[in-house]
């Protein structure tokens, strides 16, 4: 009889303790409107524009967005989506350093604003090795750009085979939000946008 109230408060204890671990888990929210751009020109940010489209979350894409662009609308959310194109840098007319230039520029205004930042890598490691030459290390660069000085990180999970994701969450305390098919790249953020 003395034993159940002691059953009752470890149950409890435990209870409070899967909760609490539940909570920590659920993937963090963000706010629109959403100002959409990509470091590397790849076509990662058209997946994440239809999505978002889809959702009806309030957001603009530009591809080569500056900080002007942050500049003439109360954008609340910044995502950068990771991963080169020489072809994309090649239609824009701008090279990899270009880039790191722009997207630095962009996150240093973002964190002035107060702007969310989200680094995304949505193309898998297909993309941070597809028709790299031999010593070409642009997609890491992107990624090096972003997801460092991101407040979270969306990730395909396939483009985190060798952990690189993984260690910079761990390293900086960074959010690591990971899904495996594409369709679920929406669920992801409807839970981070839709209220």
């Amino acid at each position: 009889m003395n034993r159940h109230p002691l059953r009752v408060t470890v149950l409890v204890v435990a209870l409070l303790a899967i909760g609490a671990a539940a909570q920590a888990q659920a993937p963090p929210t963000a706010p629109a409107p959403v100002l959409l751009t990509s470091c590397g020109q790849s076509p990662g940010p058209v997946k994440v524009q239809v999505f978002l489209k889809r959702l009806n979350v309030e957001h603009e894409y530009k591809a080569d967005a500056t900080v002007k662009d942050l500049a003439t609308k109360k954008y609340k959310t910044l995502i950068i989506v990771t991963g080169t194109s020489l072809k994309g840098m090649g239609a824009a007319g701008v090279s990899m350093t270009d880039e790191l230039k722009r997207t630095e520029a962009l996150i240093a205004e973002a964190k002035r604003q107060g702007v969310t930042i989200i680094g995304a890598h949505v193309e898998g490691m297909e993309r941070r090795a597809k028709n790299a030459a031999p010593g070409d290390n642009s997609d890491e660069q992107s990624i090096d750009a972003v997801c460092p000085f991101s407040q979270v990180m969306i990730v395909r999970k396939d483009g985190d085979e060798d952990g690189r994701f993984t260690t910079i969450s761990k390293a900086r305390k960074i959010p690591l939000v990971t899904f495996e098919k594409n369709i679920e790249l929406g669920n992801v953020l409807k839970s981070m946008f839709v209220k």
